[in-house]
């Protein structure tokens, strides 16, 4: 799996854990190996226009998932998507939540690339499942230590 990290904004994250985190969440989502991601993290007024634009909401948001692959792809290589996250408005939620910026960033890409793999969570039983998987994924992931 080719993970592809954009950093157009300032905060400090660990773009390298991030690219690992994604491949994990994929892998556990049954993935093929060829499949690529992107991840793009930008400022607060970029994630605004991207949230206007398609979601029609003119608000910054934390982050925003845009699925590539549908069942008409050819089995060769294909693009999952792009999950972009404002690090920014992680920091906030960090806050409020009492956690790192690191983890809520972490959260945040979990939260995306499930959203490429199908689950949502307009219905009840929608967000338990998403949050049950979600949960899996970030406590399941144990990278190597360099």
């Amino acid at each position: 799996m080719n993970v592809f990290v954009a950093n157009e904004q300032d905060l400090p994250v660990d773009e390298t854990r991030l690219s690992t985190l994604a491949r994990h969440v994929m892998g556990a989502g049954g993935v093929d190996d060829s499949i690529e991601l992107s991840i793009l993290l930008v400022t607060s007024d970029h994630i605004r226009k991207l949230n206007s634009r398609f979601a029609g909401n003119d608000y910054a948001t934390d982050v925003l998932a845009f699925p590539m692959l549908d069942e008409d792809d050819a089995e060769d290589e294909a693009m999952l998507g792009d999950v972009v996250i404002c690090p920014e408005v992680a920091e906030s939620n960090a806050k409020r939540f009492g956690h790192t910026i690191d983890r809520e960033v972490e959260t945040l890409l979990a939260h995306g690339v499930l959203h490429l793999l199908g689950y949502d969570h307009q219905g009840t039983e929608d967000k338990e499942r998403m949050d049950k998987r979600l949960k899996e994924v970030l406590e399941s992931f144990k990278p190597e230590v360099a």
